[in-house]
């Protein structure tokens, strides 16, 4: 399987209140700083994986579309010098849909992104307000067009099951997203998650989620109809046409090596677990003073590695084979996954078996977390 690279650019405009992800907000950014930073810290992980064949490459933050095209085109280019490009290599770089960055999307598509990944979150104002996006909805639809007309793939995101959403107006909205025509729908149901605005407001009982049974509903809405408009579900969350699948995202989902650089960016590689410095000062520090932003390094047991394997498997629509996962970390099978009570899933309908295939249900998907904790093994859930 071929390396991921992921580039963390952890700047954004403003903080929404929904997200937990290492975002910040800075009066000034020194480009020519973060440039020598990030290269510095590409190259020592290339040291270590050695020039092996580069199949993705993703700029997350944070806002990477907030990036100078030149700074994404140096990056790329040094990529390029360290590793073999896979001759489909994927580029993504996730955008928001201003139109100030949509005016970047020209750039940055010379500078060799292929991919996008638009944050639109709702296609409606008053939700978005909610939300705490600095777009509505107009700017989000020209910033997708934009998009559309620059980049050879399109995704974009939306939030549901939002306080006060009927599965008519959920219905409504996702029949509008389907009709732009993407190859690719990230789709995700809102979570309180905690240090977040959101997670206070909540607790203060400033606004109620949708309940379990309506959630649920929505959910199974959701994959109904994307399937039907030949977007099926192949993760959880992430719906797309056969062959526009996120190359990048399954690697993690299929537990492949990855290195990721930038500030609180993880990384997989050889069975070790790297983290960078989150505060992008201490980042900075660190990658001028040692030559790399890590801040945590450590070999995982196998035990380990088959529960991240088993838990990232799970959220695809492919599921996993527990016996070659078993084999892959020199585990036995039943130490993997408990298959007494992989029998009980499968009978209440939340596993699905295919030989020795084990893939969640739609109806799994729901209690994913729930599925996950009852299945692994004995060893697995030690790790836990």
């Amino acid at each position: 399987m071929a390396l991921a690279l992921y580039i963390h650019w952890p700047f954004c405009l403003k903080k929404c209140p929904y997200c937990d992800f290492n975002s910040h907000v800075r009066n000034e950014v020194d480009t020519g700083t973060w440039e020598r930073a990030l290269l510095a810290d590409m190259a020592y992980e290339a040291e270590i994986t050695g020039r092996q064949e580069l199949g993705s490459i993703f700029f997350g933050g944070g806002t990477p579309s907030l990036m100078p095209p030149a700074l994404v085109e140096k990056l790329i280019r040094q990529a390029s010098e360290l590793w073999d490009f896979a001759p489909n290599i994927e580029i993504t770089l996730e955008a928001n849909p201003s139109s100030v960055e949509a005016a970047r999307f020209a750039d940055l598509a010379v500078a060799g992104i292929n991919r996008t990944s638009l944050g639109l979150q709702s296609l409606d104002d008053n939700a978005l307000k909610f939300l705490g996006r600095l777009h509505d909805a107009k700017e989000g639809i020209a910033a997708l067009e934009v998009a559309q007309n620059h980049f050879e793939r399109v995704s974009f995101d939306l939030i549901y099951a939002r306080p006060g959403q009927t599965m008519a107006q959920w219905q409504s909205e996702l029949g509008t997203a389907l009709a732009f025509g993407t190859g690719h729908l990230s789709l995700y149901q809102l979570t309180i998650e905690p240090g977040t605005r959101f997670a206070t407001d909540f607790r203060l009982g400033k606004f109620e989620l949708p309940d379990e049974d309506l959630a649920s509903d929505l959910y199974a809405m959701t994959r109904t109809r994307t399937k039907t408009a030949g977007l099926p579900a192949y993760e959880i969350s992430n719906h797309a046409r056969p062959g526009e699948e996120s190359r990048h995202n399954l690697t993690y989902w299929h537990y492949e090596d990855y290195v990721g650089i930038g500030p609180g960016a993880h990384g997989r590689r050889g069975g070790v677990a790297t983290q960078r410095h989150r505060k992008p000062e201490n980042y900075l520090k660190a990658a001028a003073e040692k030559g790399h932003g890590i801040s945590e390094e450590r070999a995982l047991p196998a035990a380990e590695q088959a529960a991240e394997a088993l838990m990232m498997g799970l959220r695809l629509a492919e599921g996993i084979d527990a016996p070659a996962l078993a084999r892959r970390f020199g585990l036995r099978e039943d130490a993997v996954v408990d298959q007494m009570r992989a029998e009980l899933c499968t009978k209440l309908g939340l596993i699905a078996r295919e030989g020795d295939r084990l893939r969640v249900t739609g109806r799994g998907m729901v209690v994913l977390d729930s599925v996950l904790a009852e299945i692994a093994g004995p060893d697995l859930m030690d790790t836990q």
